[in-house]
């Protein structure tokens, strides 16, 4: 009876044993194992035998994270305050450097990324951060990607989710705006005027060069006026047509008369 109980024991103690001596590793984890505190391997996925008291694992999940960076106050180039937001998508490829050379990967990242959001943005004006998110997030991920390498991280993308700006801020940047719409027209408007003034120029020209395209012009004006139905209708001759009408009327009204000279006192 006693040698049944103490079999009973020790199967249950070997089956204790046999449960702490394995774990099971999922596809997207790996297992970082110590031996006396030393590391041994990287292990996983699968099933894993371990040496209960003389090694220990831990989990690493190789996932894409992503982890939210808090609303950090940002002092622009041009000295505008304001709050930004981002997102930031990473992984562990290194589960190794992950686990020994940073306490926690995890809030060490998340600091990094909240520093070096407030060092990059500071260095650009609010215009810039306003209209090149796409080039300040690529320089966030760039800093980034290259400082958490030495942990075994990836920095995959950096997205500036929200600015948020002063109201008065906001006033001014839209008086800016409507200024620079303003300017804009002009210059629009200034330019149309040049390039009209030189193709009038360019058809004066042309019509100087060849009376015949000037008498056509005239009468397709003539056309145009005759359409909206107008009661007087002004026809403009060429000089070329009239000067020998007036030449005529010269010599036929003849030299004009000499009148005599004034009498002289005697």
């Amino acid at each position: 009876m006693i040698g049944a109980a103490m079999f009973a024991l020790l199967m249950i103690l070997l089956l204790l044993l046999l449960a702490a001596s394995l774990r099971v590793l999922r596809e997207y984890e790996r297992g970082v194992v110590f031996t006396l505190g030393r590391f041994q391997a990287v292990k996983g996925p699968g099933l894993v035998l371990l040496i209960p008291a003389l090694q220990q694992m831990v989990r690493v999940s190789l996932r894409l994270i992503v982890m939210d960076i808090p609303k950090q106050d940002v002092i622009t180039h041009d000295n505008v305050s304001v709050k930004v937001n981002a997102v930031l998508y990473f992984k562990v490829v290194d589960p190794e450097h992950a686990v020994i050379r940073v306490e926690n990967f995890l809030v060490a990242t998340s600091q990094l990324a909240q520093t070096t959001l407030r060092a990059v943005l500071g260095k650009h004006d609010l215009d810039a951060l306003l209209s090149e998110r796409d080039r300040l997030n690529l320089d966030v991920q760039k800093i980034l990607d290259a400082q958490t390498d030495a942990w075994g991280i990836k920095v995959a993308n950096v997205e500036i989710k929200d600015v948020d700006i002063d109201l008065t801020m906001v006033r001014a940047i839209a008086r800016q705006a409507e200024a620079e719409r303003e300017r804009r027209a002009k210059v629009i408007h200034a330019e149309g005027e040049l390039q009209a003034s030189t193709k009038l120029s360019e058809a004066a020209e042309i019509l100087a060069r060849h009376p015949q395209a000037l008498q056509l012009r005239y009468l397709e004006t003539l056309t145009v006026i005759a359409a909206d139905k107008n009661s007087t209708i002004v026809f403009p001759l060429p000089m070329d047509i009239v000067a020998p009408l007036l030449e005529a009327a010269k010599k036929q009204a003849g030299p004009a008369p000499i009148s005599p000279p004034p009498p002289t006192a005697e």
